[in-house]
């Protein structure tokens, strides 16, 4: 039995010798570093990031002073467009107010063209008005011109009967 022990350690000596190389069980020894080297490397480290630092600041400042330009740009430009805007809104009112005047200006045209047009057709019927009411004495106490007249035709026509006889004809009798 010791042998069998004896000869299965030995199995997996010669297996794990053959399968699984030297250098996997190797340690490399690393070089010793002194407390100067650490001090030296940490202060060379240290420089680095205060290089680093102010590396930053510059790039962040570089940043801020095109983000200020560019927002200084913006704003001249939505200042042109707000004032090429107030000058478009100002030519808008000036044609409106000039569509406006005119309208109001053709309105007044019509107005003055119809009392001038109208005026002498107002004088005209006031004139015939004047003549009809002449010619046809309309206020006088027996009754107007044509009545007195149509009446004194009647009583001719009663003394003469042919004359009466014309009168009945035209339905006047």
């Amino acid at each position: 039995m010791k042998s069998n022990l004896l000869n299965r350690v030995m199995i997996v000596f010669i297996f794990l010798h053959l399968f699984l190389p030297m250098s996997l069980w190797a340690v490399e020894i690393a070089p010793r570093i002194s407390d100067r080297e650490i001090i030296e490397k940490l202060v060379v480290l240290e420089e680095g990031q205060k290089a680093l630092r102010t590396e930053m600041k510059s790039g962040q400042e570089a940043l801020r002073t095109e983000m200020k330009s560019g927002q200084e740009a913006l704003n001249k430009r939505l200042d042109d467009l707000n004032k090429r805007q107030d000058d478009s809104n100002n030519t808008m009112l000036v044609l409106f107010g000039s569509l406006i005047t005119l309208i109001v200006a053709l309105f007044g045209y019509i107005a003055w063209d119809r009392r001038t047009m109208v005026k002498p057709v107002i004088e005209q019927v006031h004139r015939l008005e004047r003549k009809v009411l002449d010619d046809l004495d309309l206020e006088h106490s027996d009754g107007s011109l044509l009545r007195r007249q149509l009446e004194a035709l009647r009583q001719y026509a009663g003394k003469n009967p042919e004359f009466a006889e014309i009168l009945r004809g035209l339905a006047l009798l």
